[in-house]
């Protein structure tokens, strides 16, 4: 019998019409040459419960969005864990609603993702009707793209030396 393979999912949200909303759409785009093909790279301008859908049935999975916290420079990027969702301080049309799809997930006893990891970068205006990414998120998308890679083969690095999916 073969055993499955943890399934492990990019997801990158954002809008392509909202300028530097779409900076995780556009790192989801070239993470997907960078990784290989037993990762799932998928593209959504979906939030809130559009995400129970699109997490079902991943082991592990990597949210690349924008965030407007005001916190941060623009260009910034930031990490978070299932722990930060929890805490519904940042905005983000797509992190808003992710905070409570974790209870309905397990309320609903939806597979969920056992880990969940987004990464973020700070922008300055998440509403603005344009095409194209602002200078300073342009200039950084690269290391968004690099965080993620990073976190993907992480993954499948410790699969590989264990033959299991990580807890």
């Amino acid at each position: 019998m073969t055993e499955r393979r943890p399934r492990i999912l990019v997801l990158g949200l954002g809008n392509d019409i909202l300028g530097d909303d779409a900076v995780g759409l556009l790192a989801a785009r070239r993470l997907r040459r960078l990784l290989p093909e037993s990762v799932e790279v998928i593209e959504a301008g979906g939030a809130g419960l559009d995400l129970l859908d699109l997490l079902e049935g991943y082991d592990r999975a990597l949210l690349l969005d924008s965030i407007l916290t005001g916190k941060y420079p623009a260009g910034t990027v930031l990490e978070f864990t299932e722990a930060d969702f929890k805490k519904d301080d940042a905005s983000s049309p797509h992190y808003a609603g992710l905070p409570p799809v974790f209870p309905l997930a397990s309320c609903l006893d939806i597979a969920f993702p056992s880990q969940i990891r987004i990464d973020a970068m700070e922008i300055e205006n998440a509403y603005e009707v344009s095409e194209g990414l602002s200078l300073i998120v342009e200039s950084n998308l690269p290391a968004l793209i690099d965080r993620g890679r990073f976190h993907v083969l992480g993954w499948l690095s410790i699969e590989d030396r264990t033959g299991d999916k990580p807890a």
